[in-house]
């Protein structure tokens, strides 16, 4: 193996069978009380939170009748959740993440409360922002903190499983959550939806109150203050190609995606499918994430990189097709693919995280993969209206798709990332 490869393969620090880890850890996850707790709560959050963008998105627009403004709502979420990654890295590879996780529920919680009382009240759209700001804070804070946990809930082949059943229940919600806002909204509005994501996020909190992870070791003089240890994170994250080449290649992607899909997608959707068309797309997608999710709970690939990779680029194929005026058929067909695909990425790139970082530093080189890889976002969102306005809707739609295909090979250029091998300390 070249030099370069071993370097990449090799943690810095922290061999994994030196890591402290959480009670009843094995490869077995779902023998352990802690990890059913946990994705009790995690399945019940994302339960809720797979109905609140389509309700929200429906909501601002039969509120205003303006992309502008749903741009500006999801915006002010997805700013300030940017911006607290960083942070959220540091606290959550400082502080026990079960106690990380029960306090961003809860407030995650209190502010979509906030979001549906808007909505229900039919209150000036400028209420959402701030608590928009607040919801995106606490996402920003949670993020590190779920990829840093699973290390310390599983072992071994465990950690390829844990994330698989976490993928699995995550996208069983997924599939009826799009299809339910839909109807929801279609039929009293989406203030419900939300109404229904705030109560989620606080039986979460719940279960993960019932999630204890062992006390960290007392902090001596010698330990880093918090900024000296998020520099520590972006050392690493910096000095690792197979991590800053794919979270490059996302940043492209998801600034292409978001814009798109999750702003002209609605636009178009409201005046060809409906809002129920819209539902029946995004729960195809979440059909097709179930479907991979499953299948990697068994199923292991070598040297994984590679095909995940390559394969994420049919995810772009939906916005070709919206941008294309397709159909409900053809929408929800490709939407299938792009969440089985997706989902097989996503499962590969947790367990080579988990198995290659060292877990001192998951949450806080989590943090730098999610805070890069979303930095594009905002703009994508903000700018997808006026270039619709400039070039029109579906030029905007097949051009951003056909990039965002493209950004998926970029890293497959990196020969060592190709090389990287899944669950090679627990063979």
């Amino acid at each position: 193996m070249p030099a370069v490869a071993r370097w990449l393969l090799v943690p810095a620090a922290d061999p994994p069978e030196s890591r402290d880890r959480g009670p009843s850890v094995s490869d077995q996850p779902l023998r352990s009380a802690a990890f059913r707790w946990f994705l009790g709560g995690q399945s019940i959050s994302l339960a809720g939170s797979s109905m609140a963008p389509i309700a929200l998105a429906f909501g601002v627009l039969e509120a205003t009748d303006s992309a502008a403004w749903l741009s500006a709502v999801m915006s002010a979420a997805l700013v300030p959740m940017v911006a607290a990654l960083l942070f959220g890295g540091g606290i959550a590879d400082r502080y026990r993440r079960d106690t990380v996780l029960r306090l961003t529920s809860l407030g995650a919680g209190c502010a979509q409360a906030g979001v549906a009382f808007v909505l229900l009240t039919h209150q000036h759209p400028a209420f959402l922002l701030p608590l928009a700001a607040f919801n995106g804070i606490f996402q920003g804070l949670t993020k590190p903190a779920l990829r840093g946990i699973v290390a310390n809930l599983a072992a071994g082949r465990g950690i390829q499983r844990a994330s698989s059943l976490m993928a699995s229940v995550g996208n069983t919600t997924r599939i009826i959550g799009p299809t339910a806002a839909g109807l929801l909204t279609a039929s009293v509005g989406g203030g419900w939806a939300i109404a229904a994501d705030s109560v989620s996020f606080l039986l979460a909190a719940v279960c993960f109150a019932r999630v204890s992870l062992p006390p960290l070791p007392p902090r001596s003089a010698d330990d880093p203050t918090m900024l000296g240890a998020m520099r520590e994170g972006w050392s690493y994250f910096s000095s690792q190609p197979w991590i800053w080449t794919v979270t490059a290649a996302f940043a492209i992607n998801n600034g292409l995606n978001m814009g798109v899909w999750q702003i002209l997608g609605p636009v178009i959707a409201n005046d060809t499918i409906g809002a129920e068309g819209w539902g029946l797309v995004q729960s195809a997608r979440g059909i097709g994430a179930l479907l991979a999710s499953v299948v990697m709970v068994k199923l292991t690939v070598r040297r994984p990189m590679g095909p995940a990779l390559a394969s994420m680029s049919l995810a772009a194929v939906p916005l070709i097709l919206l941008g294309a005026g397709a159909n409900t058929f053809w929408l929800a067909a490709s939407a299938f693919v792009a969440g089985v695909v997706a989902e097989f990425f996503t499962v590969v790139w947790v367990t080579v995280n988990n198995t290659h970082i060292p877990e001192r530093l998951l949450s806080r080189v989590g943090a730098h993969d999610e805070f890069w890889s979303f930095v594009p976002t905002p703009v994508g969102q903000l700018s997808a209206p006026l270039l619709a306005a400039a070039f029109g809707t579906a030029a905007v739609a097949v051009t951003g798709g056909a990039v965002a295909a493209v950004a998926m090979f970029v890293p497959l250029l990196v020969p060592a990332l190709r090389r990287i091998e899944i669950n090679r300390n627990s063979e």
